[in-house]
């Protein structure tokens, strides 16, 4: 160990040197080293090194005179003979110049096995012969054969750390296969193949996926369910249900699964030594009771009125998803009636306009405010939660008791302090959420439950969870082959790592979930934009698609003609066999749903099969019309059928591209549950907002200089100075008090009953 252990590691930290692209320890001529010879020359040395320190009765001058020509040269710049330029000597291993990246022997192809491991198995063979011939001399000895092997087989992971999944055997035969196979091969023609059609469809729980249009043949579902074995993807779903911390950049389980799990798990889930399901269900016991009190107005105001307006304020998955939620149940039998006499808002946006448009025709007396926020410090939802606590104040007084009466917050454990500070009722209206829940992920938690529990019931919200959970144990236990949302994830990878295709659109033909697309763009799109892979590797491979979307038909006749004769654009066709409300009127032979759901079923088919040249001619098109008419086709689609939209089928559609994500994520060996690419701006605004600062109270009115940023500085300084001329008086903020135009605005539409609170000068003041 002594002799072989800090050889290895100089050896090791160099050749990561030269891998990493650094030139200047080896002169500028340095290019990538050749693993093959590189790895003879550390094989031969450890295993001279670890015989003789092991056997010294061990003959090994064959290995030893192998070994030290190479394993004694020292690892250092010479003179290079290419004309006088520096770089390696011809004789040092690294000299030749190679044009394949560097390899990780676990994971080669079995041509480069062939190369290097005949070597190991070589030196065993010998190993194995010495020792026959010297029994007598070790057999008292530890077996150095055995030790050597444990030491060769290590000798991998010690040299580079895990490669891109780009590398891997599995990879590249799905890249021959596209390019040699599916390119040159018409969906027109894969769809005549009855066998082929049968096979690509799956169902669980109502739900049905066809994805015979895609660009997939059963042999790329083959190649693809190889490529899932090879990255592990059943162990890594496994990991993550059961709450190891996959997320790892920021030392977290990732557990939302958890929030739709049933009483009976308690007791299944840990994170640092936490029940992760009981506290899901003390949270839910805790929100049934707090809505269930609301609803049946024991819970009043501050003036003992009936609270009868529900306010969320929060941003990104705080937001989003609440809101997608909420849009379905809108129209939902169940939905409409138990909504009857309340309202629900969401107030994401800093922009003020949101504010006002969100307040302006709310009585704050029957207002409950809910801040969601997991830190209690996003800039954007502070700022909007102090504008409405000052809203509420302007009319009821600036008595704390206004906000504990009419503020709740949604909010991690850690932020309790700043929930408290906020004037916040924490012993009855605080409602935890955890680190192990990312934002875009927290819909089935308080984030919510609050909201949507408080506008429709809690059991509304429950069939919810349940038919999350439903897809849930579908993902988890269902073979890959059946998986809905493993097939949904290969396909992912399929069409925008193999394919070449860099965005997908999400079509519901159902108006309810006019939010779900804006929803899956954030969940899909901040999970999988990566560049790093988890093992520290910048990809080369492409990862991460544009997801947009809008309800069919409106989208048909928004951005259907760019799908169609433009860029090649997967699409995810959402159907209902009924309707949430059917319309069918005198003298039409088909209702609504009938027709829309027409659309449903052409679409996918006109994408895919297209219409040539000949089929518009023989409609009579003049002939210099024709190609402004051909459809090439070959354009591939999924469709999911439902039974009907709602609150349980809505919970499905929710988990079933949450692990549509995940899976893609695990494949491309990403970090699919942080974002750190959203930090960056944040910084750079605060910034900025210290520059604005000054610049609109300086009485000097000197123009904003941002240090390196002479653009910035100047479009600043313009919308600073346009802001002052604003003004009546041509200095300070250009804005009245914000509070007195919603107070205003809301007095104009609904003249509130007569009290003497006053605002801020009131009497409870």
């Amino acid at each position: 160990a002594k002799c072989v252990l800090p050889q290895m590691s100089r050896f090791v930290q160099r050749s990561e040197t030269v891998h990493s692209g650094q030139r200047r320890r080896y002169g500028r001529r340095c290019r990538r080293p050749n693993n093959h010879i590189m790895m003879k020359e550390l094989l031969w040395f450890s295993l001279s090194a670890s015989l003789s320190a092991s056997v010294q009765s061990f003959h090994l001058s064959p290995f030893q005179q192998a070994a030290t020509p190479l394993s004694t040269q020292p690892l250092h710049s010479k003179a290079s003979s290419r004309k006088g330029r520096r770089g390696f000597g011809l004789g040092h291993p690294t000299s030749k110049k190679v044009s394949y990246p560097p390899i990780h022997l676990d994971e080669v192809d079995d041509d480069i096995d062939s190369q290097i491991f005949p070597l190991q198995d070589d030196l065993e063979q010998q190993l194995n012969t010495h020792n026959t011939a010297n029994h007598n001399n070790i057999n008292n000895n530890i077996n150095a054969g055995a030790r050597v092997s444990e030491f060769l087989s290590n000798i991998p992971r010690v040299l580079s750390p895990p490669p891109l999944v780009s590398s891997t055997q599995e990879w590249r035969k799905l890249q021959r296969h596209a390019a040699q196979t599916i390119k040159s091969t018409h969906l027109r023609e894969l769809l005549q193949d009855p066998v082929r059609c049968d096979a690509m469809f799956a169902e669980h729980d109502g739900v049905y996926f066809d994805y015979s249009r895609q660009q997939v043949t059963l042999e790329t579902m083959d190649l693809l369910f190889d490529l899932a074995e090879k990255q592990e993807l059943t162990k890594r779903i496994q990991a993550m249900v059961n709450g190891e911390k996959i997320n790892f950049t920021e030392d977290r389980a990732v557990l939302h699964t958890a929030l739709r799990a049933s009483k009976d798990k308690i007791g299944t889930v840990f994170v640092d030594d936490e029940d992760a399901i009981k506290e899901v269900h003390d949270v839910l016991d805790q929100i049934k009771q707090f809505t269930e009190a609301f609803r049946s107005g024991h819970i009043t105001g501050y003036t003992g009125k009936r609270m009868r307006n529900i306010v969320s304020v929060g941003i990104g998955g705080s937001y989003l998803g609440p809101e997608f939620l909420h849009e379905v149940l809108k129209t939902e039998e169940e939905g409409i009636s138990s909504s009857l006499g309340y309202s629900l808002r969401f107030l994401a946006n800093v922009d003020p306009v949101d504010v006002e448009r969100t307040c302006a025709d709310l009585d704050p007396e029957e207002t409950l405010i809910i801040i969601v926020s997991k830190t209690f410090t996003t800039a954007e939802t502070m700022l909007n939660a102090r504008t409405m606590r000052q809203w509420l104040w302007d009319f009821m007084g600036d008595d704390i008791d206004v906000v504990k009466k009419h503020v709740v917050a949604c909010s991690s454990v850690s932020a309790t302090e700043n929930v408290k500070a906020f004037g916040i009722d924490t012993d009855k209206y605080f409602f935890r959420f955890w680190d192990w829940v990312g934002g875009r992920y927290s819909v089935c938690g308080a984030a919510g439950a609050v909201p949507i529990s408080l506008l429709y019931g809690f059991d509304l919200f429950e069939k919810f969870l349940e038919g999350a959970r439903s897809m849930d144990e579908h993902f988890i236990n269902a073979p890959m082959r059946q998986n809905i949302p493993i097939l949904m994830g290969l396909l992912g990878v399929w069409n925008s790592s193999f394919m070449g295709y860099n965005s997908r659109a999400l079509i519901p033909y159902a108006q309810a979930l006019l939010r779900l697309p804006a929803h899956i763009q954030q969940l899909d799109m901040e999970s999988n934009g990566k560049r790093i892979s988890r093992h520290g590797i910048e990809i080369d491979y492409p990862v991460g698609e544009v997801d947009f979307g809008e309800p069919g038909t409106n989208s048909q006749h928004s951005f259907f003609q760019l799908i169609h004769q433009g860029q090649t654009i997967p699409v995810d066709f959402l159907g209902f066999v009924q309707s949430q409300h059917d319309i069918l009127i005198d003298g039409e032979k088909l209702s609504s749903h009938d027709e829309l759901m027409s659309n449903f079923f052409a679409q996918p088919d006109a994408l895919a099969n297209g219409k040539t040249a000949d089929e518009v001619r023989a409609e009579g098109c003049a002939e210099d019309l024709i190609l402004h008419k051909v459809f090439d086709g070959n354009r591939p689609s999924s469709s999911l059928l439902f039974p009907q939209l709602s609150a349980y089928v809505t919970g499905q559609i929710l988990s079933l591209y949450e692990h549509r994500t995940a899976v893609q994520g695990f494949i491309w060996d990403l970090n699919s549950f942080d974002q750190w690419g959203v930090e960056l701006g944040k910084k750079l605004a605060i910034d900025v907002k210290d520059h604005l600062t000054k610049a609109r109270y300086d009485p000097k009115q000197q123009p904003v200089v941002i240090p390196d940023a002479p653009a910035t500085s100047r479009i600043l300084n313009y919308y600073v100075q346009n802001g002052r001329e604003a003004t009546e008086n041509g200095i300070g903020v250009s804005v009245n008090p914000l509070t007195s135009v919603t107070r205003k605005t809301y007095r104009e539409h609904i003249p509130p009953p007569i009290h003497d609170l006053g605002g801020n000068v009131g009497k409870l003041s």
